[in-house]
């Protein structure tokens, strides 16, 4: 019996996330996705007057071909991918992560000239189009949230067809808080961090493009941030695992690196090139919904309770002027079960073991089922 919520998903991407317009061109880019919820797509796409296209791919097929990458191979290849995003109005992405650890034996430099030469189409996407990223219910993401197969794809469905117009409202009032601060400083276990995030704005993420969503993201000023920061999260990225990292920062730049086991990798991903080093993004996850991490990005950045402080390329939205062929989100959660952990906005305390101090972002506050 197929699942109503395929199709209950497919219309709350399409008409809400992406907001399919009739006359779109829509590439639905899907990785290791069930063909029922392809096809509620291209149902959904249709019925808002839009016209879908398939990009299918397979994630263990993806890792070796990039085992052996050359830059003749990613350069025709990226440049197919750039004119796929620039024809296209919307992109919708869905990937199944089976096994997150696919390709954790492509070499780093075979990454690295693959994320060159594919980084352009991702700017148009990220920047210029409507776009929207979901990752798959699968049994390995259950394990990783420590729930059953069936408990996690429940849980995954109430995250995705959340009520976010009701959760923006009070996103909308963290941004103006966040739109009126000059200095942020963060304190927790293993981190004193201060930066400015003065005159760049701040983004309220509320179904709009990710999904499940729940994040206002800014930017802090490039070279102002000092102190350390200790991570809590687990993370997974280029298919390397990666524990306790922890960062050192003067003027902005990252300058010590470390983490659980594998610091050597660490450092060579931010070594990529040079704004690697820097920061592109801040961010306040507030999911109410989402508590524990699952080493799946489009989930841990948006737990409850917790910031990302990412390396890498910034948003046209949020810029703060640097640019990299990374852009890595770090999680640190600040709940009590986490450690706990404090957020000031100009001297002024803002949230307290990942508790809004104002009743009016109340709303955003961890629930816990």
């Amino acid at each position: 019996m197929k699942d109503p919520r395929f199709r209950q998903l497919a219309l709350q991407v399409v008409n809400y996330a992406v907001r399919v317009q009739p006359g779109e061109h829509v590439n639905l880019r899907m990785q290791d996705i069930p063909d029922a919820m392809v096809i509620e797509l291209i149902r959904a796409v249709r019925e808002a007057g839009g016209h879908p296209h398939l990009d299918l791919s397979h994630a263990a097929i993806t890792a070796e071909l990039q085992k052996n990458a050359t830059e003749e191979q990613f350069q025709m290849d990226g440049a197919y991918r750039l004119r796929r995003a620039e024809e296209m109005q919307v992109h919708i992405c869905f990937y199944a992560d089976y096994n997150s650890f696919e390709s954790c034996d492509v070499p780093a430099d075979k990454m690295a000239i693959v994320s060159k030469h594919f980084k352009p189409a991702s700017d148009v996407i990220c920047n210029k189009r409507k776009w929207t990223i979901l990752a798959w219910p699968t049994p390995s993401m259950a394990q990783a949230a420590g729930m059953n197969t069936e408990e996690f794809e429940d849980f995954y469905f109430r995250c995705c067809l959340a009520d976010y117009a009701k959760l923006k409202e009070a996103m909308l009032k963290l941004k103006a808080m966040m739109d009126a601060t000059d200095q942020v400083r963060i304190v927790g276990p293993g981190t004193d961090l201060s930066f400015s995030i003065k005159d760049i704005p701040s983004i309220v993420c509320a179904g709009d493009c990710n999904i499940p969503d729940g994040e206002v993201y800014t930017a802090p000023v490039k070279d102002s941030i000092n102190g350390t920061l200790s991570y809590n999260a687990p993370t997974i990225y280029h298919g390397i695992p990666f524990d306790g990292v922890k960062f050192r920062f003067e003027n902005g730049k990252i300058v010590e690196a470390s983490c659980q086991g594998n610091s050597e990798e660490l450092n060579k991903i931010l070594d990529t090139d040079a704004g690697a080093r820097y920061i592109g993004e801040f961010a306040i996850g507030v999911n109410p919904y989402i508590l524990k991490p699952m080493r799946d990005i489009l989930f841990d950045e948006k737990i409850g309770g917790s910031f990302h402080f990412t390396p890498g390329q910034c948003y046209e939205e949020a810029p703060n002027g640097n640019s990299s062929s990374i852009h890595w989100d770090l999680v640190c959660i600040q709940r009590e079960d986490y450690g706990g952990g404090e957020i000031y906005f100009d001297g002024k305390l803002i949230r307290k073991n990942g508790i809004f101090i104002d009743p009016e972002l109340a709303i955003l506050n961890p629930i816990y089922q």
